[in-house]
C-alpha cells in the first residue's frame, strides 16, 4: 500500500453532489454488539472497546463490559433508530455479520428502512492479527451472511480501526464490493489502483465519531453537538465553491445512551434548517462517484 501525501491538492473536484448540494451528510450506525471477542466465543478474553470502561485489574472474563454490550443491542440500536427515522432521514449501518446473527430483529429493521449495509467485518476484530487466510473467509462470510439477513449484499467495506496491508487487495479479489472506507485520509472519494484494477475508496471519520466519549476526548452531548456542528459550518460555508461529504460515526453502545443521544438529535435539526444539504446513504455516494466520476482509465 503506497502512501500518498498529495491527493486532489488545493482544487479539488467538484462532485456534483444532486441538486447542487453544497455537502453530503452520511449517518453511519455501527452495529458491532454480539461480535466482538469474549470468552463464550472461546477468545479467552473479554472485549472493552468503546465501552465505559470498568473494573479492570483483574484477569478473566469481564461481565460489566459483557453487559455494556449487550445494551446497544438491547437498547441503543433502537434509539439511534428511532430518531433518524423520526427525522426521515437515510442512513447506512456498518455491520458485523455475527451480531446481525444475534439479533435478527435489527437485520429486519435494516431491510424494512432501506438503509444499506457496509460490511465490517465478520466479527469485530483487528484484521491485522488474522494471518491471509483467515482474512479472505472473514471477508467471504461477512459478505454471505449480511445478504442473506438483510436482503442485499453489502455495496462497501470497512475494518475495525484499520485494515491489514492485504486487506484492500483481498477486497478486489472477492469482486462483491463497490468501495471501502479503509481510510481516513480525504473528505472526497477517490480511485486507486489495485492489482491493476480501478477499485473506489470512500474515507470515514474518526474525527467526526462519538468515540470520542469512550476516549475522554468529549463528556456531555452538548461538547459532541458544538463539534458537530462547527465542522459541519465550516464545510457548508466551503461547500459555496468545493462541496465535500461528511460523514458522522455512531455507536449503539455509545451514542444509544440518551444523556448522549441528544446530541443526535439536535444534530439532525441543526442540518436540516440548510438548504443545499444531501443526506445519503454511503452506497449513494458509491453511485454517485461511479457515474459522475469514472476512473481515469475508463
Amino acid at each position: 500500500m503506497q502512501r500518498d501525501f498529495v491527493g486532489y491538492g488545493p482544487n479539488p473536484p467538484d462532485p456534483c453532489w444532486p441538486g447542487g448540494a453544497r455537502i453530503a451528510v452520511n449517518f453511519v450506525v455501527n452495529y458491532e454488539e454480539g461480535s466482538e471477542e469474549s470468552y463464550p466465543d472461546g477468545d479467552g478474553l473479554s472485549e472493552s472497546g468503546l465501552t465505559e470502561g470498568g473494573g479492570g485489574a483483574f484477569e478473566g472474563r469481564d461481565l460489566g463490559a459483557e453487559s455494556m454490550f449487550e445494551y446497544g443491542s438491547r437498547v441503543g440500536v433502537w434509539r439511534l433508530f428511532r430518531l433518524l427515522q423520526e427525522a426521515g432521514v437515510p442512513a447506512t449501518v456498518f455491520g458485523c455479520a455475527q451480531a446481525l446473527e444475534r439479533n435478527p430483529l435489527v437485520a429486519e429493521a435494516i431491510r424494512a428502512s432501506g438503509w444499506d449495509v457496509c460490511a465490517h467485518g465478520d466479527r469485530w476484530v483487528r484484521h491485522q492479527t488474522l494471518d491471509e487466510g483467515e482474512e479472505r473467509q472473514a471477508i467471504s462470510q461477512a459478505f454471505d451472511v449480511i445478504g442473506s439477513l438483510c436482503g442485499e449484499t453489502p455495496a462497501g467495506w470497512y475494518c475495525r480501526y484499520a485494515p491489514s496491508e492485504r486487506t484492500r487487495r483481498l477486497i478486489v479479489e472477492h469482486g462483491g464490493f463497490l468501495y471501502d472506507s479503509d481510510s481516513y485520509a480525504d473528505e472526497l472519494p477517490y480511485w486507486s489502483e489495485i492489482d491493476g484494477r480501478d477499485h473506489l475508496i470512500i474515507p470515514y471519520s474518526l474525527a467526526l465519531n462519538d468515540g470520542k466519549f469512550a476516549r475522554g476526548n468529549v463528556a456531555t452531548a452538548g461538547q459532541f453537538l458544538e463539534f458537530l456542528r462547527d465542522s459541519f459550518d465550516m464545510l457548508y460555508e466551503e461547500g459555496e465553491t468545493q462541496p465535500k461529504m461528511m460523514s458522522v460515526g455512531l455507536h449503539c453502545r455509545l451514542m444509544g445512551h440518551p444523556g448522549r443521544a441528544l446530541a443526535l438529535r439536535r444534530f439532525l435539526e441543526h442540518v436540516q434548517l440548510h438548504p443545499d444539504v444531501w443526506i445519503c446513504r454511503r452506497v449513494d455516494i458509491a453511485r454517485h462517484w461511479l457515474a459522475k466520476h469514472p476512473p481515469l482509465s475508463e
